[in-house]
């Protein structure tokens, strides 16, 4: 079973890395826009409908793995002092009362949106020249059902949780800077910052 809960844990961080390089191009878009109308006089009516696509796009594909990881927004000031067993009995009663409804009729809904909008080969109606949307409007279905694989997968480890008293292991991602490791890795001292930030000082106020 853990086999399984780390595989899809490692679909959903591949699908959310793979779609986080869309931050790359909607910056290089951007600047090239902001080149091309301010130098080169010559804007791009698409332009603007290009950027809520991509990041759209990168938005609603990166959800699977913000779950994944345990990333989503949770009132950790009461939610951590309770016990394993505790916050999963809590999650998994928001997972069944909310999540499951919720990404169910996005999935469901998000299909037949999408579906109309190729059959009408729907365009953008914001500038005169809106490029095709359908192809946008897909991502919704693809996106809640990422969504929903890692939720299942989050439903069956708080089931093991609530029966072991522990939470089951998640895959491994890249982990804020632990100062202290860092600190000690270099063999930089407190004192030798502190004497950093008043020659800084120092510095500033006598150039």
């Amino acid at each position: 079973m853990q086999k399984l809960l780390l595989f899809v844990d490692t679909v959903s961080t591949w699908v959310g890395q793979a779609f986080s390089w869309l931050i790359v191009a909607l910056t290089l878009h951007i600047a090239w826009e902001v080149f091309a109308r301010y130098v080169l006089s010559s804007p791009r009516s698409w332009a603007f409908d290009a950027m809520i696509m991509m990041y759209g796009t990168l938005f609603m594909m990166a959800g699977a793995y913000t779950l994944a990881k345990n990333g989503h927004v949770r009132g950790d000031v009461i939610y951590g002092f309770f016990t394993p067993r505790a916050q999963a009995i809590l999650d998994l009663t928001l997972y069944i009362v909310f999540f499951l409804p919720g990404i169910v009729a996005l999935t469901y809904a998000g299909y037949f949106y999408a579906a109309e909008s190729w059959a009408i080969n729907e365009h953008s109606n914001i500038t005169a020249e809106g490029p095709p949307i359908y192809w946008f409007k897909t991502v919704i279905p693809f996106a809640g059902a990422f969504v929903l694989a890692q939720g299942i997968v989050e439903i069956v480890r708080c089931v093991i949780c609530i029966r072991q008293g522990e939470w089951p292991s998640r895959e491994a991602d890249v982990e804020e800077v632990d100062v202290d490791k860092l600190k000690a890795e270099l063999h930089v001292k407190d004192e030798d910052i502190q004497k950093l930030d008043e020659f800084v000082l120092r510095r500033e106020r006598h150039p």
